[in-house]
């Protein structure tokens, strides 16, 4: 007894000490935040295009089927979900750790003491006393002892560490959750992305034969011309060798097709295969674009508000590293069978049970809790500044994409006019080569420009549906 009140009051001092010890620094503070611009390069509309369901955005039915089958079977979406639950498990941990663990035990052992010592004495000359029946004499030399019970332990959270680390859990849970929406996000946008310049292909592929079609026409009108005396073998090599190169040009893009579909079905989690689709001409998109105030930006990009909860987290953290140096108060406590007889150990005499209480502070060796509230502060810190990264990131991508839909549809209108004029171009460039007042090189001139012309529409139109998907995507669009 008197060696348990020496120990009780060393827990106590030593406690006291450790409070007296214990300077807790305040937690990085996470307050200098980025101050966000109040518009978008002068938008003042308050919903913008990222409020509209990913399933109004994309009017075109065989993407929407597409978009569909990729959020079922996608694997970055179901690794995303075991990441959930991988977090959700951490916020019950974090729960078990603030209630009381009580155990079933079963145990049984023993030992010999040495004749010289006081409690093998003790033992000896107890069997000798005259107020313990036959069941409470001691067996020698080797004393059994068996237990049968409950044991428990339980940390008091008196400073609120582990309610802090509950927070964190909670956080890192909705950080988790947020990653899911990003990751959704990008996919939707990513498979708009590949399913428009799939079809931008197949108008080039169109474009490349119709081409084809009329190139093969001017080797035949050529070849035609020569057998009249009115050109000679140069001309028909030439447009030939355009032909060639057309036809080189059509088995290229048949190549990039088959990439793109391959793309498009590996996002959708499957083999490879053909791809439902329309053509460019049947797509829709909502216009003109808003892009919304800044401030709803923040509330809708997943990845921004990942990045916020992650700093919420490694904030809660700190506070209980800083919290892990003050003294914790600890119970411990058992309830059961107790004996040295093991047909005695169901004897309700042989009830036994304890309860303690105390204090214990770290005041030695206190380098691991020092590293770790290093590790905090500079966890803190770092998402602190992914967070401004984010915000900054979230408010480029937007401001770009928006003066690139901008400029794409000017560019758009002059590439039409271009193309008209060049259409036109190798309709009269014909005709006067088949009357003699246009050389054969006028007619490949021609051709080749109303090629590259119509590729490079192609081209720009491709372009306005991605910068306005890569808006749609960049304003947190599509994960609800």
């Amino acid at each position: 007894m008197k060696t348990y009140k020496i120990i009780n009051n060393f827990l106590l001092v030593g406690a006291l000490a450790g409070v007296a010890a214990c300077k807790l620094t305040q937690p990085v503070e996470q307050a200098a935040r980025i101050n966000a611009p109040q518009t978008f390069a002068g938008q003042t509309d308050s919903t913008g295009i990222a409020a509209i369901q990913w399933k109004t955005f994309f009017q075109d039915i065989n993407l929407i089927a597409l978009i569909d089958t990729a959020l079922q079977n996608n694997l970055d979406l179901r690794i995303a979900a075991q990441r959930i639950e991988m977090a959700r498990t951490n916020i019950l941990a974090a729960q078990g750790a603030m209630l009381p663990s009580v155990s079933a035990e079963v145990t049984g052992g023993g030992r010999k003491f040495g004749d010289y010592t006081m409690d093998g004495v003790g033992n000896y000359d107890t069997n000798f006393s005259e107020n313990i029946d036959a069941d409470r004499r001691l067996p020698a030399p080797f004393l059994p002892d068996y237990f049968v019970g409950l044991r428990s332990a339980w940390e008091i959270d008196i400073w609120g560490k582990l309610k802090t680390q509950k927070k964190a859990a909670y956080n890192r849970l909705l950080a988790t959750e947020k990653a899911r929406h990003a990751i959704i996000t990008g996919l939707i946008a990513e498979i708009a992305s590949a399913y428009y310049e799939l079809i931008a292909l197949d108008t080039e592929m169109a474009i490349i034969q119709k081409n084809i079609a009329l190139q093969r026409s001017a080797v035949e009108t050529i070849k035609i011309q020569k057998e009249g005396g009115r050109a000679n073998e140069l001309g028909v090599q030439q447009l030939s060798a355009q032909l060639i190169n057309t036809q080189s040009l059509e088995v290229e893009k048949q190549q990039q097709i088959i990439e793109s579909e391959n793309k498009l079905n590996l996002l959708l989690g499957r083999f490879p295969q053909p791809i439902v689709r329309n053509t460019i001409l049947e797509q829709t998109l909502p216009q003109p674009a808003q892009a919304g105030v800044p401030a709803n930006m923040l509330r809708r990009r997943p990845d921004i508000q990942q990045a916020q909860f992650d700093l919420l987290a490694t904030y809660s953290e700190q506070q209980a590293a800083q919290l892990a140096f003050l003294p914790s108060l600890n119970i411990t406590a058992f309830l059961g069978f107790n004996s040295f007889k093991s047909n005695l150990l169901l004897n309700p005499g042989s009830i036994a049970y304890n309860a303690i209480g105390g204090l214990a502070a770290p005041l030695l060796n206190r380098k691991a809790l020092k590293a770790g509230q290093k590790r905090t502060e500079a966890a803190s810190l770092e998402a602190l500044y992914t967070y401004n990264k984010a915000v900054l990131t979230g408010f480029q991508e937007v401001s770009t994409s928006l003066k690139k839909l901008e400029n794409n549809r000017k560019i758009n209108d002059f590439k039409t006019q271009e193309v008209e004029v060049l259409q036109q171009a190798v309709v009269t460039s014909k005709d006067l080569f088949a009357t003699g007042y246009a050389s054969y090189l006028e007619v490949i001139t021609a051709q080749r420009s109303v090629l590259e012309a119509e590729l490079s529409l192609t081209n720009v139109q491709k372009n306005q549906y991605l910068a306005l998907i890569e808006l749609y995507r960049s304003l947190g669009g599509g994960w609800e």
